[in-house]
This record gives C-alpha cells, sequence and structure tokens, in this order.
C-alpha cells in the first residue's frame, strides 16, 4: 500500500472520527439539557441513545481500522494479531446494525399509515448485516493468507537447510 494511499485513507479515518465526536457530543448535551419530546412523536430519549451507541460502535471500528492500516504498512498484516481487529470490526458492524433495527422499531409506530418507510429501514438493516457478512468472507480470506504465508515460510526454511 503506498503511502499517499495510507495518509489519504488516515485523513478519511481522522475526519470519520473527529465528525462522530461532534455528533455524540451533541447527543450527551441534548440528553442532559434537551426535553424529552420533540415536536413529532417519537421518543427522543431512545433515539439519542441508540445514536451514541451506533456511534461508538463507528468508532471502534474506525480505530480497528487504523490499526489494520498500520500492520499493512509494517508489513505484518498477515498474522494473527490481524484477526482480532478483524473479528471487532465483524462486531462493530454487526452492533451498528442491532442499532438501526432498534431505531426501526422506535420508528415505526409513527409509520403506520406509511409501511413502506420501515420496510425500507429494515432492509437498510440487512444491508449493514451483508457489509458485516462481506467483511467475514475477508476475514476467512486472511485466514488463508496467513496459512498460506505460514507455509511458505515453512518451505524457505526448508530450502535454506538443503542449500
Amino acid at each position: 500500500m503506498g503511502k499517499l494511499t495510507v495518509r489519504a485513507l488516515r485523513a478519511v479515518l481522522v475526519v470519520v472520527l473527529v465528525g462522530t465526536v461532534l455528533v455524540q457530543g451533541a447527543m450527551v448535551w441534548a440528553l442532559a439539557t434537551g426535553p424529552e419530546e420533540g415536536s413529532g412523536s417519537l421518543p427522543l430519549t431512545p433515539l439519542r441513545v441508540a445514536t451514541i451507541l451506533g456511534v461508538v460502535s463507528v468508532q471502534v471500528a474506525l480505530v480497528c481500522v487504523w490499526r489494520l492500516v498500520a500492520m499493512v504498512r509494517r508489513g505484518t498484516v498477515f498474522s494473527h494479531a490481524a484477526f482480532r481487529y478483524v473479528d471487532v470490526v465483524i462486531g462493530a458492524i454487526v452492533a451498528v446494525a442491532l442499532v438501526w433495527f432498534v431505531v426501526t422499531a422506535i420508528n415505526a409506530p409513527g409509520q403506520r399509515e406509511d409501511p413502506g418507510v420501515t420496510v425500507i429501514m429494515a432492509g437498510i438493516g440487512v444491508a449493514i448485516l451483508g457489509v458485516a457478512l462481506v467483511v467475514l468472507v475477508l476475514r476467512m480470506l486472511l485466514a488463508q493468507a496467513v496459512a498460506r504465508d505460514g507455509e511458505a515460510a515453512q518451505m524457505r526454511d526448508e530450502l535454506d537447510e538443503v542449500i
């Protein structure tokens, strides 16, 4: 991975992390000072708590991606240590999907006249779970690469002994 790519990815990660911290701070502030009910029929407190939990999940995933990028730069990503970060990313994505389903359930009673919104929101939740499955497949590919790297290292050692 080139230096420019790493720098660009890290810049994006920093911008997203700063943005999530600002959103999180606004939600905590709103929880502490804002009214319980909004102008509509939605209860704001559960939505604010869900937002905070979802943002924490995103932040955890961002930190893990940062660590994985650092491993790529050092050439150590094909190791068992990378699995921990990938597993946490998968867990964070699943957590975001679960939070999204909670938000969908909170929003559903207000959508009785137009249930299509709830169906679309549920579809987005399924799509988020699909992203977790894609990352799981990528984890399996990483496992195969780590195994092949180990086999290659063993063969190199055996070849060095022969020579």
